[in-house]
C-alpha cells in the first residue's frame, strides 16, 4: 500500500475538517472587518481567542470517520452530544471569564455557527447516503431543482405582498412595498390578488430562467464546447441583444407595476440596465451550467467504469467455474470407476455447490454464514475422495452472522490448498483454517502442508482472479499474502468492510 502523502487524498478525507477551519478564519475575518482594523495582530488574536471553542469541532471532524465505523449508533450519538452540548457550553463559559475585553456574543456566535455547520455537514452525509439514491430525487436534477426554487420563491414573495396590504408601514398611496411579514388570513381574503402575484412575478423569474436554459442547452454544451470561448462570449452578446429588449416589453406590460411603483421595471425596454441584467445571469449561472455539464459527463464515466468492471468480474467468474467444477467432474469420475460407495453423496454435495455457484454466486453480496456453509461443503465433498489421511482443524469467530461480503472469494484460497498442497501429496497432510469476522474487517487465513518436490512454480488461475475480483471489489481496502518455505504454504486475506 502506498503510504505516500497525496494532497487530493488528503482535502478528500478530510474536507469536514478543513470546513471547521475555515468557519474558524471566517469567523476572525468578520470580527476584524466589524472593528475595522487593518493588520494582522487582531485577527490573530481573536482566532486565538476562539481556538479553545473550535477545538472540539476540529477534533470531532478529524476522527469521525473512524468513529462512524468503530463505534455504534448509540456510543456516536453519545460522543457527538459530549463534544457539541456539552463541551462546547462549558469552553464558551470559561472563554467569556478569561476574555472579558471581547463582547460574549463573539463567543456565543461562534458556538451556534459550531453547531449549525456541524448539523449541516451531518445532513449531507445523510442525503449522499440515503436520499440522493431515491429514483425520483435522482430525476429532479439540478434544472428542475432551480425550476422548483423559483416556482417556491414566487409563492414566498407574493404572500408576503398580499400580506403587507393593508399595513400602513408597507402600504402607501404611491405604491404598495413587500415587507417580511406574513398573514394566513388575507391569503385567504386577498386570494385572487395572490394568485395573480403569484403568476407575474413566477413570469418575470422565468424570463431569468430561459437565459439559464439558452446558456446551458445551446451557448454552453453546443458553442462553448465545439467553437471555443470566443465564440461563445459572441454568441451569447448576440442572444442577449435579441432576447432582452423582447423581456423588457414583456416585463413593462405586467399590471403589478402599477402596484409596486415604477422602479421595478424601467418604461424603457432597451435600457443597458437590462441588458446587463442579462449578462449577469448569463455570467452567474455559466459555473452552475460547467457544474451540471460536468456532473453528467462524469456520472456518464463512472457509468462506463462500473459496466468495465462488471464485465471483468463476470469473465473471472467464467473463468473460475469451470475450473473448479472440471476439478470435481474428474474427482467423481474416479469414484465412479472404483464403484464407490460414496458417489452419491458426492454427486449431492456437489449440487449444492453448483445450486450456490449459480445462483448465489451472480449476487452483488452475500452473508458470511452462506459462503461459510458453502467452504463445509466444499471440504466434505474433498474429504469423501481423499485417500491419505488429512488432519484439518477450521477455527471461527462471526461476530455476527449477516455480514455481507462478495461471494466466492475463501473457496480460491481454500481450492488452491487442496490442488496444490493437498492432493498431490503422497503422505499424510494438514489443513488450517480460520476465519475472523467483525462488521468492520474480515480475516481469512489458509495454512496447508506442502511436499517440497510438488511446490507450484506459478500461482494458479484462481489466485490470479482472486487478486483481479478483490481490486475491483475492495479498492485500497485488501490485502492477500502469501508465504510458505519446504513444507508449510499459507494465505491470509485481509478485507476491510467498513
Amino acid at each position: 500500500m502506498n503510504k505516500s502523502f497525496s494532497l487530493s487524498n488528503f482535502l478528500l478525507k478530510r474536507a469536514e475538517f478543513l470546513a471547521f477551519v475555515g468557519l474558524w478564519l471566517w469567523i476572525g475575518i468578520f470580527q476584524v472587518q466589524e472593528k475595522d482594523a487593518e493588520s494582522w495582530k487582531p485577527f490573530l488574536m481573536v482566532l486565538l481567542v476562539l481556538l479553545p471553542i473550535q477545538i472540539p469541532g476540529f477534533i470531532f471532524s478529524w476522527y469521525k470517520s473512524t468513529l462512524l465505523s468503530n463505534f455504534t449508533r448509540r456510543q456516536f450519538l453519545t460522543y457527538w452530544t459530549s463534544c457539541f452540548l456539552v463541551c462546547l457550553p462549558i469552553i464558551t463559559d470559561v472563554c467569556i471569564l478569561l476574555f472579558p475585553n471581547y463582547d460574549p456574543s463573539l463567543f456565543i456566535g461562534a458556538v451556534l455557527a459550531n453547531v449549525s455547520l456541524e448539523l449541516v455537514l451531518s445532513a449531507n452525509s445523510y442525503y449522499l447516503k440515503k436520499v440522493q439514491h431515491i429514483k425520483w430525487i435522482k430525476k429532479i436534477g439540478l434544472e428542475n431543482a432551480v425550476l422548483l426554487s423559483i416556482i417556491l420563491l414566487s409563492i414566498v414573495i407574493s404572500a408576503m405582498a398580499v400580506s403587507s396590504i393593508g399595513n400602513p408601514k408597507f402600504d402607501t398611496k404611491e405604491q404598495l412595498l413587500i415587507g417580511f411579514v406574513f398573514t394566513p388570513a388575507k391569503l385567504i381574503t386577498h386570494f385572487w390578488t395572490f394568485l395573480s402575484f403569484t403568476l407575474q412575478f413566477l413570469f418575470m423569474y422565468l424570463c431569468g430562467y430561459l437565459l439559464f436554459i439558452v446558456n446551458s442547452r445551446l451557448l454552453v454544451s453546443k458553442i462553448l464546447k465545439q467553437k471555443g470561448l470566443i465564440l461563445y462570449i459572441l454568441s451569447a452578446l448576440a442572444c442577449i441583444a435579441i432576447l432582452y429588449p423582447i423581456i423588457g416589453q414583456l416585463l413593462i406590460l405586467l399590471p403589478i407595476n402599477q402596484i409596486f411603483g415604477r422602479d421595478i421595471f424601467s418604461l424603457n425596454p432597451f435600457l443597458l440596465e437590462n441588458g446587463f441584467g442579462a449578462m449577469a445571469i448569463i455570467a452567474l449561472s455559466l459555473p452552475i451550467v460547467l457544474a451540471i455539464q460536468w456532473g453528467a459527463q462524469n456520472t456518464h464515466i463512472l457509468s462506463l467504469q462500473k459496466e468495465k468492471s462488471q464485465t471483468e468480474l463476470d469473465l473471472m467468474k467464467q473463468q473460475l467455474n469451470p475450473h473448479f467444477f472440471f476439478n470435481t467432474l474428474n474427482n467423481l469420475y474416479a469414484l465412479s470407476l472404483q464403484k464407490s460407495e460414496k458417489t452419491p453423496e458426492s454427486i449431492l454435495r456437489l449440487s449444492e455447490l453448483m445450486r450456490y455457484t449459480i445462483y448465489k454466486g451472480q449476487e452483488e453480496k452475500v452473508t458470511i454464514s452462506q459462503e461459510i456453509n458453502y467452504l463445509e461443503d466444499y471440504i466434505a465433498l474433498q474429504q469423501i475422495r481423499l485417500k491419505k489421511p488429512l488432519s484439518l482443524n477450521f477455527k471461527q469467530h462471526i461476530s455476527n452472522q449477516n455480514i455481507q461480503i462478495a461471494p466466492l472469494l475463501l473457496i480460491i484460497l481454500l481450492e488452491n490448498a487442496f490442488k496444490h498442497g493437498i492432493e498431490p501429496a503422497e503422505e499424510a497432510t494438514f489443513l488450517n483454517l480460520s476465519l475472523s469476522c467483525t462488521d468492520q474487517e474480515l480475516i481469512f487465513s489458509c495454512e496447508n502442508s506442502i511436499e517440497p518436490d510438488k511446490t507450484a512454480t506459478k500461482p494458479g488461475i484462481g489466485l490470479n482472479n482472486l487478486k483481479k475480483r478483490l481490486e475491483l471489489l475492495y479498492p485500497n481496502a485488501y490485502s492477500l499474502d502469501i508465504t510458505s518455505n519446504n513444507i508449510i504454504f499459507k494465505t491470509t486475506l485481509y478485507l476491510k468492510l467498513s
